[in-house]
């Protein structure tokens, strides 16, 4: 399914150019942050489509907590953030939400559903600054394993799009 493959390449653009961001500064960082926040915003708007025909609803607000994680990304870049809530936050819920999707999906390996999961929860570390800090950097292990291996998964193998069709057919999602 090319929705699927193109969610993994949205996805590693945002691995780079994230990754890029912590070795750079000024105008450069400032391009990579700008980068990988839109390279998420189209990830999440691919899965939402994708992980619709497993649960609408769970689909919608995963894709409402990602893009409020971008937002907030996007908002810090400009020192314009409403409140100090670091977005890795938001991503946390977020791929416990997409580990959820994928764990109940027919089309996707259940292992990278738990690698999601377990991702999510290292991304939560960052709702305190402290404990975030004396974990770092480890704490940051989980969300890459599990975020790049979806990512991996999805460039190398996709979906199983027969599946993914039974999922979506009206007797399939009822």
């Amino acid at each position: 399914m090319t929705t699927a493959r193109i969610a993994g390449g949205c996805y590693l653009v945002t691995f780079l150019t994230g990754s890029m961001s912590l070795f750079v500064s000024g105008r450069l960082g400032f391009a990579t942050n700008l980068i990988a926040a839109i390279s998420y915003v189209a990830v999440t708007v691919l899965f939402y489509g994708l992980f619709k025909p497993v649960n609408r609803n769970l689909s919608l607000v995963a894709a409402a907590v990602s893009l409020l994680g971008c937002a907030m990304a996007a908002l810090k870049l400009f020192d314009l953030a409403p409140f100090q809530v670091h977005p890795l936050v938001f991503f946390g819920v977020y791929c416990l939400l997409i580990g959820y999707l994928i764990l109940r999906s027919t089309f996707l390996p259940r292992a990278l559903g738990v690698l999601m999961a377990f991702g999510g929860l290292g991304w939560l570390t960052f709702l305190s600054p402290s404990f975030a800090g004396g974990l770092s950097p480890y704490n940051m292990l989980p969300g890459i394993l599990g975020e790049g291996c979806l990512t991996l998964w999805l460039l190398l193998r996709g979906v199983d799009e027969r599946r993914w069709m039974e999922q979506a057919s009206p007797a399939g999602s009822a």
